[in-house]
Formats: C-alpha cells, structure tokens, sequence
C-alpha cells in the first residue's frame, strides 16, 4: 500500500478538525436547549407566572432556531450580529421575567465570541454579564458573591471557548485553502510534464527528421548528383551515338531522381527551420490562453532561432507557463504578448501584458520562494540562475506587467 503523501494527511486532518468544529455547534445547540428548560422549570418554581415563563422561552428557542435555519444561506456578518441582538433581547425580556434565566446568558457568551468581532464582543459580553449581576437585585433586591463570581467565571470561559472555535474555524478554512493550493500544484505539474513529454518527443521527431534529411542530402543526393556530372562528361567524349543516347538517358534519370530527392529533403528539414521545440509549446499555450479566456494573446518568435539545450527549454516554459497562470488568474489583462529570440549565445523571453499589474518593488524585496509549488516568480528566476540567466520584473499598479527571462545556450553537454 502507498504511503499517504503530505496531500492525503493534511486532508484527514481536515476531516478531523471538520468534525471537532460540528461536534461544537452540535453541543452548542443541545447546550442552549437545556439551559432554556432549565430556567423555564426554575423560573415556575420560583413564582414566575407559567404562561409569561413558557412564552419567553418559546420566544427566546424560535428566534434561535430562526438564526440556525438561516445561517447557512446568508453568511452576511452584519445579519448575524442583528439576529444576536434580537437574541439579547429576548434574553433580556426572559430575565424580567425571572432570575433564573441568568441561566441562559452561557449561550449568548459563546455566539458572541463567535459571531462578533473582538471589540463588540467583548462590550456585548460585558452587557449580558451586567444584566446577569443585576437580574438577582431587580427580583429579589439582593444578591451573593455566587451570583457576581458564577456569571463571571461562566462568561470568560464562554468567551474563550468561542475564540478558540474561531481559530479553529480560520485554521481549517486555512488549510482548506493549502489543499485547494496543493490540489492545483498537483494539476498543474501533470500538464507541464505532459507538456514537456510533448516536446520531447516532438524534439526527438525534429532530430531524427534532421539527421534523415543530413543522410539523405550527403549520401543519395550527392551520389545522384555525381552520376549526373559524370553522364554529361562522358556525352562530351563519346563518338558512338548509342553510347550518347544512353548516357543521355542516364543523365535524365539521375536528374528526375535528384529533383525528388531534394523535394524529400525540403520536406523534411523545415521541421528543424519552421519552428523550435519550445516555440511549438508556447504556441500551444498562448492558442489555449486565447481560446479559454478571450485575451488577445500573441507570439512573436525570432526566425533565426536555433534548437535550444534541453534545461534553458524547459526552465523557460516554466516561466511562461508561471506568467501566462498569472495573467489568466489575477492579470485583469485584454492583451499580452510573449516574444522568443536569441542574440548571440542567449535567448530571450519576454512577457507583456496590458493588466492591472502590481508593485514590482515590494515583490522583488517579498520572502522568496515561498510558494512551495515552485511555479512562483521567484522560483522561475532562481531556476533561471541555476542556468546562468534570470528573470527581470518591471510592473506598477494599474500599468501592466513586464517579465524578461533570460539564459544561455551555450555551455550544456
């Protein structure tokens, strides 16, 4: 059996933490509700009228039950802290009620630290607790140390329970979104190695093509050629006209023979001059771009351009393939341009686009390699140097974006 990948663990510890986060709003529901019957029946047993008693905890549990059947379709935060002091209310309206409904100040402690931010939940926590103190003086005109030291205790416990459920809540989300990263990674290197795999083959086709043509034009051609020359030669010679027609019928054949070989070389060595390995792969990557998201996506590639080393194709496809996924994912781009050349014993790849750009400036000083996926821009240029080039970044807020790679082609075996 494989071994899990780093993937496959942090998914289960999703699953756990996804679990441990139910379970707490699980309890949390069964919690409130006991509570409520338990100030209900000591409310009665106080004195408390039994209808005005039933009907603020009837209230109280319908309002909470409305905050549970529409949690889960709105999600807006200010909504949520409306139906929390709607909650309060109520809870409050129970206290007049009785006392005994302190009881279900726990509850309201804990939505609070979860639903609101940390200044308004601390004055929201700070205002059930002063009710909770105040609600045994408003009854019974007098109070114990249990009844101000109990609520106290009760709301930072609350209060600490329901930001830690928020931390636990910002962690899993967290790693939801590192899976969702590490998930993408994983696609996006299947297709750059299905890509690479194309292009070797394709550079191994435009090899072979190449060495066809060689051997073709150095020994076939060469040698109809010969038997050309020497045929006209010995025309010139002859006095026999036999001997004359003959070699003159040679002479054509040869030369008929010549002309399609030669058709069969120009056949087959534009697979070597149309285009390189790594100028094929970027077309196809700016023709996807193009076709998948409506930018206007253009290659220009240097005519002169010979085959490349192996490393510089590949360390520069990674850089365009990096680039072109941030000009289709965060670019707001309507036009960018990839241009391919050589000059001299280095090749050149630059990216354009016309999107909404970034501060170069701050990325360039930003913690590198960060990313982990290895398909950042900074991994690109440290890849680059590995090979003796680099990566320039030139970008501004809302003028687009400028990347040069650059690497030799010389100096590989």
């Amino acid at each position: 059996m494989a071994a899990p990948t780093d993937t496959d663990r942090t998914g289960m510890s999703l699953r756990t933490l996804a679990g441990v986060l139910r379970s707490m709003r699980a309890g949390q529901v069964v919690l409130t509700g006991l509570l409520v019957v338990i100030a209900t029946i000591r409310a009665v047993a106080d004195g408390a009228p039994v209808p005005s008693a039933v009907a603020a905890s009837v209230l109280f549990l319908g309002w909470y039950a409305i905050g549970l059947a529409t949690a889960a379709r709105y999600r807006d935060a200010r909504q949520g802290a409306l139906w929390l002091v709607g909650l309060g209310i109520l809870w409050a309206v129970g206290l007049m009620v009785s006392a005994e409904y302190v009881w279900v100040a726990f509850p309201l402690w804990l939505l609070a630290g979860y639903l609101l931010p940390l200044a308004w939940a601390a004055v929201f926590g700070a205002t059930v607790l002063i009710l909770a103190i105040a609600a045994p003086l408003m009854h019974h005109g007098a109070t114990t140390y249990a009844n101000v030291i109990g609520p106290l205790i009760g709301g930072l416990f609350a209060f600490g329970l329901a930001r830690g459920y928020v931390e636990l809540a910002a962690d899993m989300r967290d790693r939801q979104r590192l899976v969702d990263s590490l998930l993408r990674a994983q696609d996006e290197m299947a297709e750059l190695q299905e890509e690479l795999a194309r292009t070797q083959r394709e550079a191994g086709v435009i090899a072979e093509r190449t060495r066809l043509s060689r051997d073709i034009h150095d020994t076939v051609a060469q040698g109809l050629s010969s038997i050309g020359m020497l045929s006209r030669a010995a025309c010139d010679e002859t006095v026999d006209p036999s001997a004359d027609r003959a070699l003159q019928q040679i002479g054509r054949i040869a030369h008929d023979s010549l002309t399609d070989v030669r058709r069969i070389i120009d056949a087959l060595a534009p697979a070597e001059l149309d285009e390189t390995a790594l100028a094929g792969a970027l077309r196809r990557m700016v023709d996807h771009l193009a076709a998948e998201t409506g930018i206007d996506a253009e290659l220009r590639v240097d005519p002169d351009l010979g085959q490349l080393p192996m490393p510089v194709e590949v360390a520069l496809l990674r850089t365009a393939q990096s680039a072109l996924a941030n000009v289709r994912m965060h670019s707001g781009a309507r036009r960018v341009t990839l241009s391919l050349a050589q000059a001299g014993d280095t090749v050149r790849l630059d990216i354009v686009d016309d999107g909404r750009g970034f501060d170069a400036a701050l990325w360039d000083t930003a913690r590198r390699g960060a990313d982990g996926s290895g398909y950042g821009l900074h991994a690109m240029r440290e890849r680059l140097r590995e090979l003796g080039g680099g990566l320039d970044v030139e970008s501004a807020q809302g003028e687009g974006a400028a990347l040069s790679a650059h690497a030799p082609t010389g100096g590989f075996a």
